[in-house]
């Protein structure tokens, strides 16, 4: 799988997150997308191939196989992978549309004038399609997170599974190949996401407490303008 798009959209999202999310952009493709192409797809590229049942039942070892892994391990990663990075495309878009306004509105009245002070900063509707985006990756890894627990039952993988399915003629046993280096490399894939799940969230409340105090304070330098007009009209109507 050629990775050379997702890398595109990182380094372009880059641009307009904050320090949360370049952590998060940093961890995704150095802990995750280099340790799944450099690595993990190695581990498991003989999966299927070295699944290893104590039987001459002819389709007995495939149907176990497929019984036991209805999805690798690998493949569900990738898609992981893909879900929770996809968001960030709603935020490079949303700067692309803003841009493209910038270039009309410049067109239509001048070049000396401006729509927008920077159209990548997160403000207005970029400040709700960005806090969107981490809301989305968010749940989904915790979505998929609780897919690979519920598929495979634990994230440790077994030295050993029995399978009794059709058209296997009794109970066999089936070996797994690796098992001890595929679940180090589980553990370490499901801490990567795990620490991508707390900083989208630390992102998110950062994003919210920022907007709360940029609020309070316009307000406070508002509320003095307002309250001397009042003071000024009794002062006027009193001398009168």
């Amino acid at each position: 799988m050629d990775w050379k798009f997702l890398q595109g959209l990182l380094s372009g999202v880059n641009k307009y997150s904050t320090a949360f999310g370049r952590i998060w952009l940093s961890v995704v493709f150095v802990f995750r997308v280099l340790v799944f192409v450099v690595a993990a797809e190695r581990v498991w590229s003989d999966d299927q191939g070295h699944f290893d049942c104590n039987t001459r039942q002819p389709g007995c070892t495939n149907i176990c196989y497929d019984y036991f892994f209805p999805i690798s391990h690998i493949r569900l990663w990738a898609l992981q992978l893909i879900f929770v990075t996809c968001p960030s495309l709603m935020v490079v878009l949303h700067v692309a549309y803003r841009e493209e306004r910038e270039r009309k509105y410049r067109a239509k009245h001048g070049e000396d004038t401006r729509l927008y002070d920077n159209p990548g900063q997160k403000h207005g509707g970029l400040w709700w399609t960005y806090l969107s985006s981490l809301f989305i990756k968010t749940t989904f890894e915790i979505t998929f997170l609780y897919l690979l627990h519920y598929i495979y039952d634990s994230f440790k993988l077994p030295r050993k599974v029995q399978c009794d399915v059709k058209p296997c003629p009794n109970l066999v046993d089936c070996y797994i190949s690796r098992p001890t280096e595929k679940t180090v490399f589980t553990y370490f894939m499901v801490g990567a996401s795990v620490l991508c799940v707390v900083l989208n969230i630390c992102e998110i409340f950062y994003l919210i407490a920022f907007r709360v105090v940029t609020l309070k304070h316009r307000g406070s330098v508002q509320t003095p303008s307002r309250r001397v007009h009042p003071n000024l009209h009794c002062k006027s109507s009193l001398a009168s």
